[in-house]
Parts: C-alpha cells; sequence; structure tokens
C-alpha cells in the first residue's frame, strides 16, 4: 500500500509557522485565528488590502524551512513507516517557488532525516501521481487525471464544510 501524505498543513504546521511569523512582523495587527480560517488558502482569509503582506510572509527565505511539525506528525509518520508501509511526502510547491522547493526537502530532512527526502514528491497535480492513499488538507484535490487513490482529508477548519470524505487528524490516525 502506497501512502501519500501532503506536507504544509499535514505534517509541516503551516497555519502555527504563519500565525507567529504574522506577530512578529505585524505586532499591531491581529491575525486570522486558526479556528476562523475559512479558506484552504490563507491569504483569502485576509482583507484585499493585507492579502500582498500575508503572501510575503510565507514566499520569504526560510519560511517553509523553519516551520514546526503538526503535532504528532513525525511520530505517526515513523509508526507507518515501522508498519512496513510506504509512506510518500506528496507536496505541491508554492506558485512563487524560488525559496519553498529547497526549503521543503531541508524540513524532511531536519525532522524526519536525510533518507527521507528520498520519499518526496513535488507535484503541482497530484492526480498524476499514483497511490492508495493521500492524506491532504486541501478540501478538492483536483487536476489533469482522474486519481487513483482515495482521499482522506486531513482535518482543518477550512475544511469542515466537506463531509463526503472520511478525516483524520494525528490524535485519531489509528482509528
Amino acid at each position: 500500500m502506497i501512502i501519500l501524505i501532503d506536507q504544509d498543513g499535514v505534517l509541516a504546521d503551516f497555519e502555527r509557522g504563519f500565525i507567529q511569523a504574522w506577530q512578529q512582523r505585524h505586532p499591531d495587527l491581529t491575525p486570522v485565528p486558526y479556528e476562523n480560517r475559512k479558506s484552504f488558502y490563507i491569504r483569502e482569509d485576509y482583507p484585499p488590502h493585507w492579502r500582498d503582506q500575508a503572501q510575503a510572509l510565507y514566499t520569504a527565505p526560510g519560511f517553509i524551512q523553519n516551520l514546526p511539525p503538526v503535532p504528532g506528525a513525525i511520530e505517526a509518520f515513523k509508526e507507518l513507516l515501522a508498519l512496513g508501509l510506504d509512506l510518500r511526502i506528496c507536496t505541491s510547491p508554492l506558485t512563487q517557488f524560488e525559496n519553498c522547493v529547497a526549503e521543503k526537502y531541508l524540513w524532511v530532512e531536519k525532522h524526519l532525516g536525510r533518507d527521507a527526502t528520498n520519499r518526496l514528491i513535488l507535484t503541482k497535480d497530484k492526480t498524476l501521481v499514483r497511490g492508495d492513499l493521500l492524506i491532504d488538507d486541501k478540501p478538492q484535490v483536483t487536476g489533469a487525471a482522474k486519481p487513483q487513490w482515495k482521499h482522506i482529508l486531513f482535518d482543518a477548519p477550512y475544511n469542515r464544510h466537506e463531509t463526503q470524505q472520511p478525516r483524520l487528524d494525528w490524535s485519531n490516525w489509528r482509528n
């Protein structure tokens, strides 16, 4: 069984990293609280006049590389590997990819070890990647092909309107 696991929002805590960066850069502006998020794309949850500032934070050098892990993600990943499952980190680079691509590799190496970088798949179209399951926080994963994998929705406030897909988080993944 091949399990594809998204990186940002599933393994790497994009939300916590963003809020910390926002508070450092804009201490006078309150960030949108995680539980109030409505859109998968974080910049869309901000007023139009703040969107460029939001994007500047997550495309800045060091942002992706320094994201903290999602609580429980590293332990779950290692436990799934120990069970003999074939795990792949299937992640999409940002459109403004200059810092993002290398930093995704650096993040995986830092938190999962150098060997885990061999499990990293970077693609703008996850429907083209073969697998049995895709664990992803994006509510709808679309692309050029009909996916071979089943989408398991990783729980987040901005995807709770989706009720058709099975969902999990790292606190309940064994169920």
